[in-house]
């Protein structure tokens, strides 16, 4: 939307395992897609290379008349996470007016995490910031033990080859610049905990939020919202958890939000009765 508000071209480049309503939303803004097997960030046919090669060769292409191509990087651009620094942070600071027990948020570039946790914990004393991690991810086991690993990552389990989870746009099993914004030099976190979320409970809660209040929410939201109740349980009544609502669940109609692929995998669709339905995780 800025590119073609700014009149520029604009290449995407993503994985071919996400949704393809994604794809299609980008192409009706006027963008090019460019969807790319999915593979890990050391291999150069992985999205993020790939983008950053399409780039390079757009400036190559373009020398006579000055054009040039522009990698955003919004995994390693630290003005990812300065953009929450500078906005989401003041804004949740300004709405609450300061009265925050916990913050908690995923990860897929870091930007928002690290930026509002970075805004918010020298300013609230006493906040508490947490990960909330999608199966198969290796973050959550970084921030509790300070070792990148997932027992789903091991041989002959994984559905996906980037993270084994249905869960998009969160989880990962290598450290963003972002993400380590909120690493000190010493090893320390930022954030006080992790909490891994199963696909079984992102579904569920996604139901849940439709079902008693209205809101469609996309995989990456609904494991907020897990964590964010975990969270809420463990402390009781009286406190005050913020999350971000980050995706909407139109673009996942066909994969996250498709009843008959959730129940092929075995997960129930049906609105729970009960938040006491859902994994006690802390």
């Amino acid at each position: 939307m800025v590119a073609r508000a700014k009149g520029y071209l604009c290449h995407i480049v993503m994985p071919s395992d996400q949704a393809i309503e994604k794809s299609q939303l980008l192409e009706r803004y006027g963008a090019t897609v460019e969807r790319v097997a999915p593979c890990s960030i050391v291999d150069k046919n992985n999205f993020v290379n790939v983008a950053r090669r399409r780039a390079m060769e757009y400036g190559k292409d373009n020398n006579d008349d000055g054009r040039r191509g522009y990698f955003v990087d919004q995994f390693e651009n630290p003005l990812n996470s300065e953009a929450h620094y500078r906005t989401t942070g003041p804004e949740i600071l300004k709405q609450t007016s300061g009265k925050i027990d916990v913050f908690v948020h995923g990860s897929g570039t870091g930007g928002t995490i690290a930026g509002i946790t970075r805004y918010l914990k020298p300013r609230v004393p006493g906040l508490r910031c947490f990960l909330a991690d999608p199966q198969g991810s290796g973050l959550a086991n970084k921030v509790n033990h300070g070792v990148m690993f997932s027992d789903t990552e091991r041989e002959g389990t994984r559905r996906r080859q980037q993270v084994d989870t249905l869960v998009e746009g969160v989880g990962l099993n290598r450290l963003t610049r972002n993400f380590a914004n909120i690493l000190q030099p010493s090893g320390k976190c930022l954030l006080d905990g992790a909490i891994s979320v199963s696909d079984a409970d992102a579904v569920k809660m996604s139901r849940w939020l439709m079902a008693n209040d209205g809101l469609f929410v996309g995989s990456s939201a609904a494991i907020n919202c897990v964590a964010a109740l975990s969270l809420a349980r463990s402390m009781g009544p009286g406190h005050t958890v913020v999350t971000v609502l980050a995706d909407s669940g139109q673009r996942h109609l066909t994969k996250f939000w498709n009843d008959q692929k959730m129940a092929a995998l075995g997960y129930s669709t049906e609105p729970p009765e009960s938040l006491d339905e859902f994994s006690q995780l802390l």
